[in-house]
C-alpha cells in the first residue's frame, strides 16, 4: 500500500497569492470536487470559471477521506500541472476539503483587497471567507457524517441519493454541528450559479430537484456575524456537496 504525501511548492507564499487575485470577487467563488482526466480534482471557481486552484493550495487547511464505513483513509492533495488532484492510500467514498480564504474588503471603486476594513479606506464590504467541499464518490450506504472543521456543511437527508435527473433530493444544512434555518441552497453551482436559491426551513431542510445526469454541485451559502468587527463586518461560508449520477451505458 503506497503512502502519498502532499506536494506543495515551499516557495509559494500566501502573500504572492494575494497580490495575484486582489481584483477577484472574494465572496462569489467556492470549492468543489470534479473529475479531471480520470482523476478527482479540487476545483476553485464559480460557474464555468475554473480558476487556478494550485495557487490557492496554501489556503487549504485540511483534506480528508473516508471509506464506505465512514472510517478515515489517508488522503492528500497533489499539484498535477494546473490542477490539484486527490491521492489516497485506498479508495475513498467521501472526500472533504476546508479552505480559509482570509479577510477581504471592497473599496469604493469595487476592487477587492486581501485586507481588513481598518486598512481599506471607505470599504463598502468586508468579510472573512470560508469555503468547504464534500464529494461522494459512490452511492452512500450510511448517512453522510458531519466533517470535523467544517463550520457549514450540506448533507443528504436520506442515505440514498436519487439516480435520475429531475428527481427530488432532500438536503439538510448544519452550522456548528446543528441544523440551521435560512441558508441559501443552490442545486447547480456550475451551470447556473446565479439561480435564485431556496432557503432551508426551521429544521435546516430543503428539497430541490437533482439538476444533472452527471456532475451535480449543490451549494449552501450562509453569512453570519463577525467575530472581529474591527477587521470585518461579517463571515461568509460556502459549502458544496457534489456527486455524479451515472449515464446510460455506451
Amino acid at each position: 500500500m503506497r503512502r502519498i504525501s502532499r506536494y506543495i511548492s515551499a516557495g509559494l507564499a500566501v502573500a504572492t497569492l494575494a497580490a495575484a487575485i486582489t481584483s477577484t470577487s472574494a465572496q462569489a467563488h467556492a470549492i468543489w470536487f470534479a473529475q479531471r482526466a480520470r482523476q478527482l480534482a479540487l476545483v476553485y471557481g464559480v460557474g464555468a470559471d475554473d480558476l487556478d486552484a494550485v495557487k490557492r493550495l496554501p489556503l487549504v487547511k485540511a483534506v480528508k477521506g473516508f471509506d464506505a464505513d465512514g472510517m478515515p483513509v489517508n488522503t492528500s492533495l497533489r499539484a498535477a500541472g494546473a490542477i490539484p488532484v486527490v491521492d489516497s492510500d485506498e479508495p475513498v467514498a467521501i472526500v472533504a476539503a476546508e479552505m480559509d480564504y482570509g479577510i477581504w474588503s471592497k473599496d469604493p471603486s469595487g476592487e477587492w483587497h486581501n485586507k481588513g476594513r481598518d486598512e481599506v479606506l471607505g470599504a463598502t464590504v468586508s468579510e472573512h471567507n470560508f469555503k468547504y467541499a464534500v464529494h461522494l464518490t459512490q452511492q452512500p450506504t450510511k448517512p453522510v457524517p458531519l466533517i470535523a472543521g467544517h463550520k457549514l456543511q450540506l448533507v443528504p437527508a436520506a442515505t440514498a441519493i436519487p439516480q435520475k435527473m429531475g428527481e427530488p433530493i432532500k438536503v439538510r444544512a448544519f452550522y456548528d454541528g446543528k441544523p440551521i434555518a435560512g441558508v441559501d441552497i443552490q442545486n447547480d453551482y456550475v451551470n447556473d450559479p446565479d439561480q435564485v436559491p431556496l432557503k432551508t426551513d426551521a429544521e435546516g431542510y430543503a428539497t430541490i430537484p437533482v439538476r444533472n445526469q452527471g456532475l451535480n454541485v449543490l451549494m449552501a451559502i450562509y453569512v453570519g456575524p463577525s467575530d472581529n468587527p474591527a477587521k470585518y463586518e461579517r463571515m461568509e461560508y460556502r459549502a458544496s456537496l457534489s456527486f455524479v449520477l451515472p449515464h446510460l451505458p455506451e
